[in-house]
Parts: structure tokens; sequence; C-alpha cells
């Protein structure tokens, strides 16, 4: 029997109409699944598949407008579709546990987390006080944050996104329950802190046999991590099967097409800084950006913290430089002092062989017509009160630049150069797609006629397909108009793909820099292997003789990784 069976499962949404009547919008049609005990079922798809839903009707957690409209959850045998809330709380925990998307979010930020774990526990009447006080210290000690007992006492500000992301787990499993459902556990947190929770999600499943239902639309996260794939489009399963299957031979052309645009798990290709479109030999190009000695310090507690150490690096022209790192490596805090929107303790900046030090009025304009920034999250960027035309206009108008029929013009201009329809105009930016939204930030970026343009994670909020579409157009961009890109990013993956040179930052200095593919194939710091070994979708056994790379299943390296844990006490 399986633990869990899902049939036929349909789930809509009721919405207020035009003239404020409801109707309802199917959002899961007909969806058939299983999950055995002990395995590692991936819902993977783009936002707006339907995996997240399919996720909240199995434990019961729809919002207040979701409607399970038919089809049948069993639950060991028990078929839990039609069970009230009342109901459901004994299931919830016990047998089935969450583990939620955004930490910052699903977690109270007025208790300690050591409270919010007993919750669980004494819902469920698993003890008095004192017992599950020493519970809930033994469950953060398993999920492996230091000091149990401070931490037990702290609130959710208090800890990193890691940090919390393990409290989480721990409220999951505080009950043992049967199965964990794991709504994107990792996808804001940086690679090192993702391997990690992975890593620890598989030990746990490897020591109590819990199967894990796992909610993702990171591709190579899914190829390291699950035994079975379920791979979902607009409501509907398009495949399904062992993961090594969907992997080497998709069936359905969207599986194909998904797995073709993750960066993880495409072919390594390098871009070279020395070659011409012909192929000839070529000097390197003058440095469009060039970075000496910066030093940015804050004033911490009454000391000063360094956030940015020394860092130095150049960037030809016409190429595209990587700041990657962790969270809090000072990756972004470099590029706005590149931007003079954040001025440096010591060092300088240079642009297109100008320092930036003290440049005002004129100068500084000119400076901000020249160097143009594209942000991680463009709903937030852009104003939610202006047209798609007025927002790309701003720059023009900002700058002087033509009168108003040829600033119309240059915006049609823009848009046809970012593939969007001259349709968009006259929408505001809720009215468009992430991807659409991010090609309206990139035309906006474009709009002044810039020579350097900094792109701080303005891909990581996307999906795979939109992600690379952004891609190509930034790499179409960069050989039709010389651009030169400062590309601030965790993902190693899409360094890779879009990245010249690099330069890894760690505790706000540089601890290695080089051309992408120097770096990819022969990292000499121990830092950069790190964050190279917590790319997923990398978890493969050596290459056999047909040049094919296996990938080891999830139920295998959890065993070998306890294995080793074992040994080692």
């Amino acid at each position: 029997m399986s633990l869990l069976e899902v049939h036929d499962l349909t789930v809509s949404y009721t919405r207020r109409g035009r003239w404020g009547r409801p109707h309802a919008r199917p959002a899961v049609h007909g969806v058939s699944f299983a999950v055995e005990p002990g395995e590692v079922v991936a819902v993977v798809g783009e936002s707006g598949s339907g995996k997240t839903t399919t996720a909240q009707a199995v434990i019961g957690l729809l919002p207040p407008n979701g409607r399970l409209d038919g089809g049948r959850i069993l639950l060991g045998g028990t078929d839990i579709a039609g069970w009230s809330q009342r109901r459901l709380q004994a299931v919830r925990g016990a047998q089935i546990g969450l583990v939620p998307q955004d930490p910052a979010n699903s977690l109270n930020p007025v208790k300690p987390v050591g409270v919010q774990i007993g919750e669980a526990l004494r819902i469920h009447r698993r003890g008095d006080r004192r017992t599950i006080t020493r519970r809930v210290v033994e469950l953060l000690e398993r999920v492996g944050l230091p000091d149990p007992e401070v931490r037990a006492r702290q609130y959710p500000h208090e800890l990193s996104g890691g940090m919390r992301q393990r409290v989480l787990i721990a409220i999951a499993v505080a009950l043992a329950p049967r199965l964990i459902i794991a709504d994107e556990p990792t996808s804001a947190l940086d690679v090192t802190v993702q391997k990690r929770i992975l890593d620890l999600i598989d030990d746990l499943r490897a020591e109590s046999g819990t199967a894990v239902l796992l909610v993702t639309h990171d591709l190579g996260v899914a190829a390291d991590r699950s035994d079975r794939m379920v791979v979902m489009k607009d409501g509907r399963i398009e495949e399904r099967g062992a993961t090594r299957a969907v992997l080497g031979a998709p069936q359905a052309a969207y599986t194909a097409r998904l797995l073709r645009d993750a960066p993880a798990l495409r072919a390594p290709r390098f871009l070279s800084t020395e070659a011409t479109g012909t192929g000839a030999v070529c000097e390197p190009p003058e440095p469009a950006v060039v970075v000496r000695d910066l030093v940015k310090e804050y004033r911490a507690g009454g000391r000063p913290f360094r956030a940015v150490d020394g860092v130095s690096f150049e960037v030809p022209r016409g190429t595209t430089h990587a700041l990657v790192g962790e969270s809090g490596s000072g990756k972004t805090t470099t590029a706005r002092m590149v931007m003079r929107l954040a001025e440096p303790t010591s060092g300088s900046v240079a642009i297109g062989g100008a320092e930036t030090a003290g440049l005002r009025g004129a100068r500084l304009r000119a400076l901000r017509r020249d160097v143009q920034l594209v942000y991680q999250n463009p709903y937030g960027s852009l104003d939610p009160r202006q047209s798609i035309a007025d927002i790309v206009e701003e720059p023009l108008r900002n700058f002087g630049l033509g009168d108003r029929p040829a600033r119309r013009e240059r915006v049609r201009e823009l848009l046809d150069r970012v593939a969007l329809p001259a349709a968009v105009l006259g929408r505001r930016a809720r009215e468009l797609s992430g991807g659409q939204r991010q090609r309206v930030a990139i035309a906006r970026a474009l709009a002044p006629g810039p020579r350097v343009v900094v792109l701080d994670e303005a891909v990581s909020a996307l999906d795979v397909s939109v992600q690379a579409q952004i891609l190509d157009l930034l790499g179409e961009l960069q050989r039709d108009l010389g651009l030169t890109y400062l590309f601030i990013s965790h993902d190693l993956a899409v360094v890779r793909q879009i990245s010249h040179t690099v330069s890894v930052m760690s505790k706000g200095r540089i601890v290695e820099t080089g051309t992408t593919r120097q770096l990819f194939e022969n990292p000499g710091h121990a830092y950069t292997r790190a964050l190279l070994a917590a790319v997923p979708g990398t978890a493969h056994r050596p290459a056999g003789q047909d040049g094919t790379a296996h990938r080891l299943p999830a139920r295998e390296g959890a065993a070998r990784r306890l294995a080793g844990q074992e040994a080692g006490r």
C-alpha cells in the first residue's frame, strides 16, 4: 500500500468577476500520483503550474477562496479529502509535516522559536512542560543549530535565514510524521546553506523512513534529491516517472524544455574574452570598469565593521564580470559603490577611464546615464502607478533626451529590442508576468544609452524557462550594443552561463578571481570549491565510458552520508 495516493484531484479558486460576481477558476485538473514509504517524490514546474496548490490540498491548507472540487487523497489507505479542518488537525504534524517556503512569514515574530516548536507537541499532548522543553532542545540540536538552549529562547529575527529554515524543519519532524511536504524549502537560500538544509532533510528521512513530497521549481534540486518526479504545467501532469528516466529521456516536450533551460543541468559552456565572433584572436579590450582597493566600513555596536575590505577587479569593455558569494559577502555593497549609490571609505572606482570619486552636478548626472541598474525584483522596482510606456520613458525625460514624439518612438524601439509587444505600453506592471516585468526593467535601463549595466540578482526570482529567455536576451544585447555587465549573483550555474570573468567574495574580500573556465574547472580556493560543490544538479557519479553522468539515487545518497556520519562518531 502506498503511503499517499492522490487520484483525480481537482481544485479551483473563486474570484470576483468584473461585475462583482464570483466565478470559479480551475487551478488543478485531474492530478494523480503516489508516494511510497521512505521515498522522495519531486513535484516540479513553473510558477502557476499548480504544484503548491496540489500540496496544500493534500494537507488541507488551501486558502479561503480555494475549493477541493473532486478527487481522493488516500493517506495510508484512508480518504481524507472530505475531512473537516477539525479532523485534519489530528493529521497535521502527527502524520504529515509541512516545511513551508518562507520562514520569515511562516514563523511568529513575537514568540521565541522554542515556544513555536513546542506548540505542536502541546497540541498533540506529547508530554508535560518539562518533557516538551527537553524535546525542543533535542530537536534544535538534531537539526544542527549550535547552542540549542540559547536558540530556543531567541526570536525569528535573531536567526539567519538558514537557521530559521532549520526551525521549520524541527517543527515538521517534531511528531515523527510519516510524510513531510517540503514546499520550496530552500528557494531563498544561498547554495551552501541550501545544500546543508537538503542534506538535513535527507538524513532525517534516512533515519526514520519518512517520505518526502518535495515541491520545487529548481530542476537541479529535483535531480539531486528525488527518487521520482512529477512534472506539472497549467494544473496538469505533463510527465511522471523515475527521476533518472525523466532526466535521461524526457517524453514530454515541456519537460525537455525545462531540462534544457535549467542552468545547472546544461553542458558546460564558457564564454571567452580572447576571441571575436569570427574566431580570430584579438587583443584584450580596454577595461570599462576598474575597481582598486575598495573599502566600506560601517559602525556596528560602537565599533567599525568592514563590509567590503580591499576589493579590486577590472571588467574589460563589452564583457560580463560576475561577483559571486553568499549573503553578506559584500557583493551588493561593492556594486552600489561602483554606481556611486554608496560612498567608499577608501579606494577608487573608474568608469571608462574616469574616476568617479568627487563627481558633482553635470558630471555625476553623466555617470548616472553611463551606468544603469537592473534590480532583482522588478515588481518592487517598477512604479505600480505608471504605465509601462511612462516607466520606460522616465529616464529619457530625466536626462532631457529628445522631445515627446522622439521619446515615444524610442520607447517603442526599446520594447521591440527586449521582445515585448506594443500592446503592453498602456498596461501597469501588475498586469505583466515576472519575465515581462524584468524585460521592462531592462528596457528602462537601456533607455539613456548606458555603457555599463549592473545586474543585481536580476534572474534569481524567475522560473528556469523565463530565466533562460532573459539570459539569452542579455547576451544578444551585449553583442549588439557592446554593453559591459557587472553581474551580481549567488547562483554559480547562471554565472557559468553568462560571465566571462568571475570574482568570488567571502566576508567582504575577494578570495579568487579568474576567467569563468578557470574557476569552474580548476578552483584554487577552498571556499570556491565549497560553492561549486553545493550547486544543485551536480550530485552525479563519475561519467561512464559513454560520457553519460549517472545520478546517485536519493535514498543511496542519504544512506552513504549517514553511514559516514556514524563512522566519524
